[in-house]
């Protein structure tokens, strides 16, 4: 097979260690083009401290870190390290830090990553430049250390360019040409380089290459300072130029600040400042910047308060100053994470974007993986460049939750924690309704969505909910409680107009979609079917709802744009399908309960009966005066339906409902208590419980794979698998303690050894236990088996249980 002609933009750490990862897998025709010189090209890398602490309460992250300590700290150039493992620890000067950081090491532990919670002495005797009196414990990572940028993406250019690869310095682009939907060359000031295959690390300006292409990259260049100390008496004779420093990098969260050595003084950093954003296309181009690109003037007002914090946690600091500093610009994406994939309309136009130093060569493992072998070999769903909403690319979007990714690096965020502007984003139909009712909104996908209804404080079930620890009553109420147990006794409704709904349609819409998916969708109109999207190694990239609702029309309930963003590149060229997003001109009510039936057959004339509209069945219909799609589906396991109509219908079917409702006690209920009912039928969540990382056997889905259907994407990889092969599985657990409802991402110890993570977690309130969902070995997942979850440094007993906990019959959901 000919090899694709390669181009990298940008000869950064990322551009440097793709092409190293490329190469090393047998693609050598690349070119790497660089506006700068070689290789400190004027970018972030250039500047960067080099920091790299791994732990993060994302699973991906934190692997992209791990392969970055990994990778750098075997790598030399000219007999110099690239890495050195210093370790890394954070100080806690609060009670509620300190409470975090065993948070914190709950998150490495899950993710495989050493680490021990140390005393205020022991963090001196780590840093002695500490004063143990200010602390009151720190999170110490043996693993974490410091990177030489520019010495490590040279080293790694340097193998790339032994195994063929070519770097060119002064080439600024200034155009991509394509052929129809592929990429076809890159265009610079002096030549014309042909591709197959182009991508972008070009960094902070990546929005100035993504135009070129109509690509919007959703980024904002932020400037953040960086200071250095005069040399410090307690540090001379200490450390060496060759060796920099000595001491593990420290952080004091609790003031924005992390500290390294420079020999004789003491870097300090800081994101405690107001967010200082600058447009990529204010960025000065290296020929004609006075110093670097990426650094600013240094704005010593904006430094005062972090000075002071930092002389406080270092007295050292006391009688010195600050010598010198930079406002160095880094990337920051709305959402704190990279910006990674292909163009969804430009074939072989690929962005490694929003990547920093701590993350670098594990990024370009995953995207050399998926250029080379089709797919990464880790989970990418949250740093997909398409994975957000049209919504959520306007500039002032990207602006205002950029700074607000900025500010809050450091600060100690609860996974519900909504972000605050700018909303409300996305409203549905209902929304005044709710409003009306009290509806506490948290957001989704640019959707304000309600948690619980304040409306129903009043519900004397709201009696009957235990009180939970601190945490888990963020963003949370006991009124959430008694909207799941009067959903189980009468019957609620749960605006589900946030789920992504697909219309596929055309003569070979049902060929499509029998190949992209595992089930069996050839069925007669009507029928609804759970199915599952894999990618070639057979791993879970989405679980799809889909109804067919004609002969040559679906309607197909997906996760987000990942979900049509799949499904669009791999549509038949001939025409004969169609896929339009149709989730803003709709919206959903799911109405489930025992009396569902009782308050809905008044308001039709169709037939609502089990025997004329059976479980996973779907009907067109009229409530009242409004056209519906009604299926009959539970995610909350209970008898129901979930309605759709058009936007402009969907404050009509609320107030048909709501006033027929009432009668039968009929209440709004919101997504908390949706959660607790979907974990109680051990229901899975996409992107939380399953990824792309586990096989639908592992998952618990095996039930949604057909193997003798025919071919479908993925089928090749199942064979021979198994629920009774697989080496790990999604188990269901519960836990005694009222009082101890977690959260997701902690670790599972048996046996006194971590053997796995919490993925979802809610109290069940139908059955009186609180619920979790961990990945474990097969050999630990039998019923019965006693584990423990670490949560906050604290050991909670649980027990491996058979599901689903709820209604293992299927009784109420088929009644």
């Amino acid at each position: 097979m000919t090899q694709p002609r390669v181009v990298l933009i940008g000869a950064g750490i990322v551009g440097c260690a793709l092409a190293d990862e490329l190469t090393a897998r047998g693609w050598t025709d690349i070119t790497v083009l660089e506006q700068g010189p070689l290789f400190s090209t004027g970018g972030s890398s250039s500047h960067a401290p080099g920091l790299v602490f791994q732990t993060t309460g994302c699973k991906t992250m934190t692997s992209f870190a791990k392969y970055t300590v990994e990778k750098y700290t075997a790598l030399t150039m000219d007999d110099q390290w690239c890495f050195q493992q210093l370790g890394g620890l954070e100080v806690a000067t609060t009670p509620e830090r300190w409470t975090d950081i065993k948070r914190r090491h709950g998150w490495a532990t899950s993710w495989g990553v050493e680490s021990f919670l140390r005393d205020p002495e022991e963090c001196a005797r780590l840093h002695p430049l500490l004063d143990p009196a200010k602390i009151l414990g720190g999170f110490h990572i043996p693993s974490d250390g410091i990177a030489k940028p520019l010495r490590a993406a040279e080293a790694q250019a340097r193998r790339a360019m032994e195994r063929g690869a070519k770097f060119l310095a002064h080439h600024k682009v200034t155009g991509i040409e394509r052929t129809g939907r592929r990429v076809k060359a890159v265009v610079t000031e002096h030549d014309t380089f042909p591709a197959d295959v182009v991508v972008s690390c070009v960094g902070m300006w990546g929005p100035r290459i993504g135009r070129m292409v109509d690509l919007d990259i959703p980024l904002v260049p932020m400037a953040h300072q960086y200071a250095k100390t005069a040399p410090l008496a307690a540090l001379k004779g200490v450390n060496t130029e060759l060796s920099e420093m000595s001491k593990p990098l420290l952080r004091h969260q609790d003031a924005d600040l992390y500290f390294r050595e420079h020999v004789d003084r003491v870097g300090i950093g800081a994101y405690g400042h107001r967010p200082m954003p600058i447009s990529a296309d204010d960025i000065l181009d290296f020929d004609v910047a006075p110093t670097m690109p990426s650094e600013i003037a240094f704005t010593p007002e904006d430094f005062e308060t972090s000075w002071d914090a930092a002389v406080d946690l270092l007295p050292v600091l006391a009688d010195s100053k600050v010598e010198e500093g930079v406002n160095g610009l880094f990337s920051f994406t709305p959402d704190g994470n990279p910006l990674l994939g292909e163009h969804p309309g430009l074939n072989g136009f690929w962005v490694a974007e929003a990547v920093w130093i701590t993350h670098s060569a594990g990024v370009a493992k995953a995207m050399a993986e998926w250029l080379v072998d089709g797919q990464p070999g880790i989970d990418l769903h949250g740093c997909d460049i398409n994975r957000f909403e049209d919504v959520q690319r306007s500039t002032g979007y990207v602006h205002e939750r950029s700074c607000r990714a900025f500010v809050e690096v450091y600060d100690i965020l609860h996974p519900l924690q909504p972000a605050e502007n700018p909303r409300p984003l996305r409203t549905s139909p209902f929304y005044e309704r709710q409003q009306e009712l009290g509806a506490v909104f948290l957001e989704a996908s640019g959707w304000e969505r309600p948690h619980w209804y304040e409306a129903n404080a009043a519900l004397p079930e709201v009696a009957e909910i235990p009180e939970r620890n601190e945490w888990a009553s963020r963003f949370w109420s006991p009124i959430a409680g008694a909207e799941a147990l009067v959903a189980r006794k009468r019957v609620a409704m749960f605006d589900m107009t946030a789920l992504k709904r697909l219309e596929v349609s055309g003569p070979e819409a049902l060929t499509f979609l029998q190949t992209m998916t595992t089930n069996q969708l050839d069925r007669k109109p009507g029928a609804v079917v759970y199915t599952l999207l894999l990618n070639e190694d057979g791993g879970v990239r989405s679980d799809l709802t889909i109804a067919r609702l004609g002969e040559n029309r679906f309607q197909v309930g997906a996760n987000g744009p990942l979900d049509l963003d799949w499904l669009r590149r791999r549509m038949p060229p001939n025409g004969g399908v169609h896929i339009t997003d149709i989730t803003p001109g709709t919206c959903c009510i799911g109405l489930w309960g025992p009396l569902a039936r009782d308050l809905l057959q008044p308001l039709t004339r169709t037939d609502f009966s089990h025997g004329a509209m059976g479980y996973f069945k779907a009907q067109e219909a009229f409530i009242g005066e409004v056209p519906v799609t009604a299926m009959r589906l539970s995610y909350v396991g209970e008898l129901g339906w979930e309605l759709y109509t058009t936007a402009d219908m969907g404050r009509r079917l609320w107030d048909t409902l709501w006033e027929a409702g009432q009668e039968h006690g009929v209440i709004a209920a919101g997504r908390s208590a949706f959660t607790s009912m979907r974990l109680e039928k051990g229901y899975r969540s996409w992107g939380a419980d399953v990824t792309t990382e586990h096989d639908p056997f592992e998952a618990g889905l095996g039930f949604a794979v057909r193997m003798n259907k025919g071919y479908f994407h993925g089928r090749k990889a199942l064979e021979g698998r198994s629920e009774e092969t697989v080496a790990r599985k999604l188990t269901c657990l519960v836990i005694d303690d009222d009082y101890q409802v977690v959260m997701g991402s902690e670790p599972v110890f048996a046996g006194g050894v971590a053997v796995g993570y919490v993925t979802s977690a809610a109290r069940g309130y139908s059955i009186g236990r609180n619920i979790a969902y961990a990945w474990l070995p097969a050999e630990v997942a039998v019923e019965g088996t006693p584990v423990e979850i670490e949560y906050f440094g604290e050991r909670v007993q649980a027990v491996v249980a058979v599901e689903p906990l709820f209604d293992p019959e299927m009784k109420r959901i088929r009644a």
